[in-house]
């Protein structure tokens, strides 16, 4: 019964991390699942998988309660712990855009009940009546909690994203543009309504406020080598592009460490709609550490 524990455990942390949108929440309430599945009397647990996942989702509502409050203070615009993520079949488009950054980011504005709801229905299938049981709630709850989360959803990503070879390749036209100052291929690649978030958390010197506007934009990345960046030039910066958050993203290095996370929320259409930008130095410690998370739903 303790391979059952291993066996999901992939599918635990991505419950977790999809309803707290903290890597290291996230561990912490499979840790605690796995303290709870230890000491229960598994001679009488039919199904394991429910079980587990059950606890799990219970464990990260009760963190997802008590973070929403932290987050209320949080200086400057909060945005989720990046992971890194392993995976690139065509199965796994679904997975991909349940963890990018661009909808875990409205994921937050759910209640909590409706942001766990629509993580394990929509994103991993299960039925209202498993649902119910895992939230300690009515099935009617449930089904009425689906259909407000779905919504709300579905107002606020409206757009197709891209497959992943032309997030790459817009990406890599992004980075050479930012670089080189090409402030007109910038201004080509952004959406008219881009905007920009940037996490800091008030470690680190950040936007305070999200700045949206092509050109605003544009005219800011276009100015990225004319100035360090938490001290480091920006020739002397490593930069590479890897999977963040089931798509491609930017870590940027330097002194050392990791400096900052970027990746681009890209529209069907190839223009940049949103950029995500965390730098807060406790947020990046996954990044770091090279740890990779795959995105099988193990459904």
């Amino acid at each position: 019964m303790n391979d059952a524990f291993t066996q999901h455990r992939n599918l635990l942390f991505g419950v977790a991390y999809r309803i707290l949108g903290s890597a290291a929440d996230a561990e912490d309430a499979v840790q605690d699942a796995w303290v709870r599945w230890s000491a229960a009397d598994r001679s009488t647990v039919a199904d394991p998988r429910a079980y587990l996942v059950r606890i799990v989702s219970n464990l990260a509502l009760d963190r997802l309660r008590s973070a929403q409050a932290r987050r209320e203070v949080y200086v400057g615009p909060w945005l989720p712990e990046p992971i890194l993520t392993s995976g690139d079949t065509a199965d796994e488009v679904g997975a991909a855009e349940s963890v990018s950054m661009a909808m875990l980011v409205v994921l937050e504005t759910l209640s909590p009940l409706e942001r766990a709801v629509f993580v394990l229905r929509e994103v991993f299938g299960f039925g209202h009546a498993e649902i119910a049981e895992a939230v300690g709630r009515s099935e009617e709850t449930v089904r009425q909690a689906a259909h407000r989360a779905r919504n709300h959803v579905r107002a606020r990503r409206p757009r197709f994203p891209a497959d992943r070879r032309r997030q790459r390749r817009v990406t890599e036209r992004f980075l050479a543009a930012a670089a080189g100052g090409d402030l007109n291929t910038l201004l080509e690649l952004l959406a008219p309504d881009v905007t920009v978030w940037t996490d800091g958390g008030g470690k680190v010197h950040q936007a305070m406020r999200p700045v949206t506007g092509a050109r605003k934009v544009a005219t800011w990345f276009a100015t990225l080598g004319d100035r360090p960046y938490q001290g480091v030039a920006f020739a002397d910066m490593t930069i590479e592009i890897v999977e963040v958050n089931g798509g491609p993203g930017v870590v940027f290095g330097g002194a050392g460490r990791v400096i900052a996370i970027l990746t681009l929320d890209v529209a069907n259409d190839g223009r940049i709609v949103g950029i995500h930008n965390v730098a807060n130095p406790d947020k990046l410690a996954g990044i770091a550490a090279r740890t990779v998370h795959p995105l099988d739903r193990n459904r």
